[in-house]
């Protein structure tokens, strides 16, 4: 496929896209764009380019976001102040939302010329730096008011001037933005599993670590293989899936193991090809691998095929001779003993240590039954609660985001065995939590749950930092609130 193959307007697609089911998707998978999506609903590439440049400091800090989903959902009338201005205008409901409008309307609403236009544009990108948008205010504010604009108006034109001087978008680069989006979504819609290994293949980039990335994929359904010494390659591939004939399951690549080299995955790959392996000793010796490659593999799980559990791979590696020219592999002299296979907390915590993600039990199943116990509820549940209501809930914590547009506000996203949680913790909490928000890698809240149509948020009112339950998940855990 190319860009050109990608068929425009899919119906699948924008449904997806309304639904903020847009994790990976290029531009659209922030917090504050994934609250914005069922709010705008986008129905058309059009819709996108508003999307993309309507979540900005710019538009923000204007107050130019609610006044346009207002008009847009027809709880506000449209108006313009002039046929002027519509002919600039009408295309975004009578907000400005791209840095081509402002230029325009400061020609047509207050007869700056073309050359005076320009330098506005320059000086909006560096009026903080420079102080260069003052001298414009007179010009056009009285100009606006000489060509019968209330003031009110002109003011907030200015206004919005010096937001677009923050971050505004030009409508050219919105557009290229949108269309990088939709073809993203596109893929993510129809072919997710070689969506998620190629961004596991680029990795690091984006809001998400490869732990949501991969829980994100098996929520849609597709079946993800873990890192295997006979089957995987160094980069995240395709195989045909054994649970759902019509979707390729994702292989997990060696890329993911901490420890282990790309030049020691070529010579596993190129002696696999060359014949099967037959146990960890034969192997390590044909592809010329150490013992730091073979403990990276063991704790990986990467050796269970040929050595069985991880406590077994682990043994088998610590056994593996260093190959010499005149000898050949070094037979074992030891048969393996049977060790005792590790409990589902032992492969959870070894899969994060190794991985940084795990294919097992997600961590908060694992907790489940002390959560309950102490009526905290998932993220299924509190989809169900009615807005307003005091929650107790917890999760492993995907992003923190502080946007510089939301005066100390910050956005935590939560991730449970059912899904995500939305945090908004206000500044007064941050301060008095610096701790718990920044230092939590697993975070409980009590928080009042708020909605908006499809949008739900927990307004946090406490944290709490349990992420010593996570190197103890085999432990029973005490110290709850």
């Amino acid at each position: 496929l190319t860009m050109a193959d990608i068929p425009a307007d899919d119906p699948a697609t924008y449904a997806m896209i309304q639904h903020a089911d847009t994790v990976g998707v290029f531009q659209i998978e922030s917090r504050a764009q994934m609250a914005m999506l069922p709010r705008l609903r986008p129905r058309n590439y059009y819709d996108l380019v508003i999307e993309v440049a309507i979540i900005r400091p710019g538009p923000i800090q204007g107050e130019m976001v609610h006044p346009y989903l207002r008009r847009r959902n027809g709880e506000e009338p449209i108006e313009y102040p002039s046929q002027e201005v519509e002919s600039v205008l009408s295309r975004t409901l009578g907000v400005p939302l791209f840095q081509e409008q402002v230029i325009k309307i400061a020609m047509v609403a207050a007869g700056f010329t073309g050359g005076e236009a320009d330098q506005l544009r320059r000086s909006m990108a560096t009026w903080k730096r420079n102080g260069g948008l003052e001298k414009f205010r007179d010009k056009l504010i009285n100009g606006m008011r000489e060509r019968g604009y209330e003031g009110e108006f002109a003011e907030r034109i200015f206004n919005q001037i010096q937001g677009f001087g923050e971050y505004g978008f030009p409508e050219s680069h919105a557009a290229s933005f949108a269309l990088l989006a939709y073809v993203s979504a596109w893929m993510k819609c129809h072919h997710s599993a070689a969506f998620t290994a190629a961004l596991l293949n680029s990795q690091p980039m984006g809001f998400y670590a490869p732990a949501q990335l991969v829980q994100d994929l098996r929520r849609h359904g597709v079946e993800v293989l873990p890192v295997d010494v006979r089957h995987s390659e160094w980069e995240c591939t395709l195989e045909k899936s054994g649970t759902d004939r019509h979707k390729p399951a994702m292989r997990l690549g060696f890329r993911l193991v901490k420890g282990f080299k790309e030049q020691s995955s070529t010579r596993l790959c190129a002696a696999r090809t060359a014949q099967a392996f037959a146990d960890t000793n034969e192997m390590a010796h044909r592809a010329q691998l150490d013992r730091r490659d073979m403990n990276a593999l063991s704790k990986a799980g990467a050796l269970r095929s040929l050595a069985g559990n991880r406590h077994q791979a682990n043994w088998a590696s610590l056994g593996v001779e260093e190959p010499t020219p005149i000898f050949g592999p070094a037979i074992p002299n030891e048969a393996t003993p049977m060790l005792r296979p590790p409990t589902d907390g032992e492969d959870v915590v070894a899969d994060y240590a190794s991985l940084g993600l795990t294919l097992g039990s997600h961590p908060l199943a694992l907790l489940r039954e002390r959560f309950s116990a102490k009526r905290y509820v998932t993220a299924d549940e509190i989809a169900l609660i009615t807005a307003g209501s005091t929650i107790k809930t917890a999760g492993l914590v995907v992003t923190r985001q502080r946007p510089g547009t939301a005066t100390g506000v910050v956005f935590v996203t939560l991730e449970d065995e059912t899904g995500s949680i939305n945090l908004v913790v206000w500044s007064s909490l941050v301060e008095s939590q610096r701790r718990e928000l920044l230092g939590a890698k697993l975070m409980g809240v009590i928080g009042e749950i708020q909605r908006d149509g499809e949008v739900i948020h927990v307004i946090a009112k406490r944290l709490f930092d349990y992420t010593d339950m996570l190197g103890r998940l085999s432990i029973d855990s005490r110290d709850f609130h």
